[in-house]
């Protein structure tokens, strides 16, 4: 797995390399440094001031204090990469270059995306072509939760990702929230028997996703410790989760059917995002 990761030369963005070493396999890690310079006025000619030899000198300190850091891990240190400009769009295009399996950041704040790196990190959350791995505070990285989703396909997606990881001494849960069939239909349009029936189908559905997960945690030689089906609303659901257990990684599956490009149209992600306490890994 090849990862990049993003600093901006705060202890904070530091957590997602600190906390993603006892979950990686030890694969090379890039780093990237982005000066903004947006901020500047329009007449300021960047060029033939002193700012762009500024910014060559706070990226290269950055980066060097970022390979020390990494080397302290016992991750592996690829390229370092500094450029002044637009962070977001800059990081976005490094990304789309398709060299990197995932994108790791810190989180600022929290209150989660709201104040992750301002609006830059939620550019970069929403356009990333690749799962996004984003650390809030420092933790123990024993407590991993994979939140399935409730689509036939969404064990393969993990299958893929779960390989990259080590996950050896890990606790792995697995959960899954089946909408609230309350929740689906106005009061007085369904009868008891229907409302049964529903709620049954739900059930088994989501069994047999789980099962198949845990399947797949078996051929890889892991086990869950843990597995649960929850009813509610799913976003809260997996919050309350979280915070009940202890949770230290948090991964979710962000790949739809329509493959949007703005993450975020899914309330569900965004919310979970928002008011948990755990690192989270995006699957894209």
């Amino acid at each position: 797995m090849k990862a990049l990761f993003c600093t901006d030369g705060s202890k904070i963005s530091f957590n997602a390399i600190y906390n993603f070493s006892n979950w990686s396999k030890r694969e090379a890690i890039d780093a990237i440094c982005v000066i903004d310079w947006n901020f500047l006025p329009e007449d300021v000619d960047v060029e033939q001031s002193d700012f762009n030899i500024s910014c060559s000198n706070m990226a290269d300190n950055i980066l060097e204090y970022t390979r020390k850091e990494l080397e302290k891990t016992g991750l592996n240190i690829g390229k370092t990469i500094k450029m002044c400009g637009g962070v977001a769009d800059l990081i976005l295009e490094e990304l789309g270059s398709g060299e990197y399996d995932i994108v790791l950041m810190g989180s600022h704040g929290k209150k989660g995306l709201q104040k992750w790196l301002g609006s830059v990190s939620y550019d970069l959350v929403s356009g990333s072509p690749v799962s996004v791995y984003v650390s809030k505070h420092r933790n123990s990285a024993k407590k991993v939760l994979l939140a399935i989703g409730d689509k036939n396909n969404s064990a393969e997606h993990f299958r893929k990702e779960l390989q990259k990881l080590n996950l050896e001494d890990k606790e792995i849960h697995i959960c899954i929230v089946n909408e609230n069939p309350n929740l689906l239909f106005l009061e007085g349009t369904l009868d008891t028997n229907w409302y049964l029936k529903i709620e049954q189908e739900q059930k088994k559905y989501a069994y047999n996703i789980v099962k198949n997960l845990e399947e797949i945690l078996e051929s890889m030689g892991l086990k869950s410790s843990r597995s649960v089906i929850l009813t509610g609303i799913p976003a809260q659901e997996i919050i309350n989760y979280t915070h009940e257990n202890s949770i230290d990684l948090v991964i979710l599956d962000g790949i739809n059917e329509e493959k949007k490009s703005k993450l975020f149209s899914n309330q569900t992600e965004k919310r979970i995002s928002d008011n948990v306490s755990c690192d989270i890994l995006i699957i894209k």
